[in-house]
C-alpha cells in the first residue's frame, strides 16, 4: 500500500486504497469518501433471551457513529471555515513554504498551475469544509471537502 503524506508535516493524507483522480492540472486530487458506521455492531447470534428464561434485551446504546471513511482513516481534523481574505493569506503562505521543498521541475509545474487551482477552490469556498492532518500543525496542507468529495493538495510524498 502506498501512503501519501503531507510534504510539509509528514501527516498521512491518502493511500492508494482510495481511488483518486487529478484535477486542476494535477494541483488537487479528487477523492470520493463514503459514509461508514464506526463503533459497536449489533450481531444476531440467534439467541432469544425471553424464550431462554433471560430478560428481554431492550437494546444497548452502542455509540455507533457515521463517519466519512477517508477522514476517519487518516484522522483528519476539521478546521473552522475560511473567509476569502483568510483563505488567500493561507494559500500565499502555503505556496511560500512548499515551493522550496519541491524539486526544480515540480516547482515550475507548481508555480504554473497553483493560481488556477486557488481560483477553483475560491469558487467553492462557501461550500467547503477544511481539514488538516493529525498533527494539526500551522503549516499543514489542507484537505478540502464538499459533499462527499475530498480535494487533497497534490504535493504529498
Amino acid at each position: 500500500m502506498l501512503l501519501y503524506q503531507d510534504h510539509l508535516t509528514g501527516d498521512e493524507l491518502l493511500s492508494d486504497s482510495f481511488p483518486y483522480k487529478e484535477i486542476q492540472n494535477g494541483m488537487l486530487w479528487e477523492v470520493e469518501g463514503k459514509w461508514v458506521v464506526k463503533g459497536a455492531v449489533d450481531v444476531d447470534i440467534g439467541a432469544n433471551p425471553s424464550a431462554e428464561g433471560g430478560e428481554e434485551d431492550d437494546g444497548v446504546d452502542d455509540n455507533a457513529v457515521k463517519v466519512v471513511d477517508i477522514i476517519d482513516t487518516f484522522r483528519l481534523q476539521e478546521q473552522p471555515a475560511f473567509d476569502k481574505k483568510t483563505f488567500l493569506t493561507y494559500m500565499k503562505r502555503y505556496i511560500k513554504l512548499l515551493t522550496p521543498q519541491l524539486e526544480p521541475e515540480a516547482q515550475e509545474l507548481f508555480k504554473k498551475h497553483i493560481e488556477q487551482a486557488t481560483k477553483f477552490l475560491l469558487s467553492k469556498l462557501s461550500d467547503l469544509q477544511f481539514f488538516v492532518g493529525e498533527s494539526m500543525r500551522d503549516d499543514s496542507s489542507f484537505v478540502f471537502a464538499y459533499r462527499r468529495v475530498l480535494l487533497i493538495q497534490h504535493f504529498c510524498t
